[in-house]
């Protein structure tokens, strides 16, 4: 009879099958080793200058990263269920973050010590590959990102904006998608109108 308090890892255990096959080793010590972490709307996941300890893989909800220059909230990245989200400059470095990490949806997690994950690759080596083909998928969404942002014309930033993270469109807030994107929120409104009317 399985224990009560055994963790459901079954989401992410999907997921991460879709980079590689999952091994019944890998799905144990994830259950051993995965604790539920929820945020309400607004809540602080992260906070710059510190140092992140953990991964979180949403299960339900969304976030962003964000950065303050001169007052001036910035919206990094935007994401929601079935990705891990994490401070990049605290993986090896373990050096504090230099971006603000926020649920913008009441979020539940899952979430793994950084310490543990290393582990994870030291016992089960196949993981590795897993892991790999994780950060290929997050250096390809971050190379999307700085196409974006360098795009000069803002129909064409909100376009493939859509096109590429239409799951996204309709659920986040328009203040986010417009700092996302380097725009104004009237310009975005105007973007999005014009679009509406077919032109």
């Amino acid at each position: 009879m399985a224990p009560q308090n055994k963790i459901d890892v079954s989401q992410v255990v999907k997921v991460l099958n879709f980079f590689h096959p999952v091994s019944e080793g890998i799905v144990a010590y994830l259950e051993a080793h995965m604790k539920p972490k929820q945020f309400r709307k607004g809540a602080t996941i992260l906070k710059a200058g510190t140092i992140c300890e953990y991964f979180y893989f949403i299960k339900k909800g969304a976030v962003r990263g964000f950065m303050i220059d001169n007052d001036k909230d910035i919206t990094n990245w935007i994401t929601a269920e079935n990705e891990l989200v994490t401070s990049i400059s605290g993986l090896d470095l373990n050096v504090p973050s230099f971006e603000n990490i926020e649920a913008i949806e009441e979020c539940d997690t899952l979430a793994i010590k950084s310490t543990d994950m290393q582990n994870l690759y030291i016992e089960h080596p196949e993981a590795n590959i897993i892991g790999r083909k994780l950060l290929q998928h997050y250096y390809r969404d971050a190379e999307t990102r700085a196409y974006i942002v360098r795009l000069s014309n803002a129909e064409q930033k909100y376009n493939f904006f859509v096109n590429n993270y239409n799951h996204l469109a309709n659920r986040i807030p328009l203040k986010f998608i417009a700092s996302y994107l380097g725009i104004t929120l009237e310009t975005l409104s105007r973007v999005r109108k014009k679009i509406s009317l077919g032109k």
